[in-house]
């Protein structure tokens, strides 16, 4: 039997989008933790079920063991928070995950220039 196609094919990606937005404005509004210091949702990736979020940030300063922790016990806070903003029948449990990609994309960056400026030191000047 063929599997009917939902009327709303990426409605999983705006319900992940919409909890990002909703998160940020939590976060940075309502949630009191010492721990937690400035914080950017970089993503969110929900199972197709809704029943879980992973939830990645990042840090601009401060220690992200520590604020990952003070995240993930305000999880509920927050989640609480979502069921009063968004309209839908599962508000998934968040698991915070550290993101480390801008920190790998700075240390790719430094690698390329020094590769430049190594290659230009090389090169016969003419």
């Amino acid at each position: 039997m063929a599997r009917k196609k939902s009327s709303t094919p990426h409605r999983g990606f705006r319900v992940a989008d919409q909890i990002q937005r909703d998160l940020t404005e939590l976060i940075a509004r309502e949630l009191k933790d010492p721990r937690v210091g400035m914080v950017t949702i970089q993503a969110v990736e929900v199972t197709p079920d809704y029943a879980h979020a992973k939830v990645f940030f990042s840090l601009l300063a401060g220690d992200p063991v520590a604020c990952a922790e003070g995240l993930n016990q305000a999880a509920g806070f927050l989640r609480a928070g979502l069921f009063k903003r968004l309209h839908i029948h599962t508000v998934p449990t968040l698991h915070f995950h550290f993101d480390r990609t801008t920190e790998r994309a700075a240390d790719m960056n430094a690698l390329i220039a020094q590769a430049v400026a190594s290659r230009s030191k090389n090169e016969p000047t003419e």
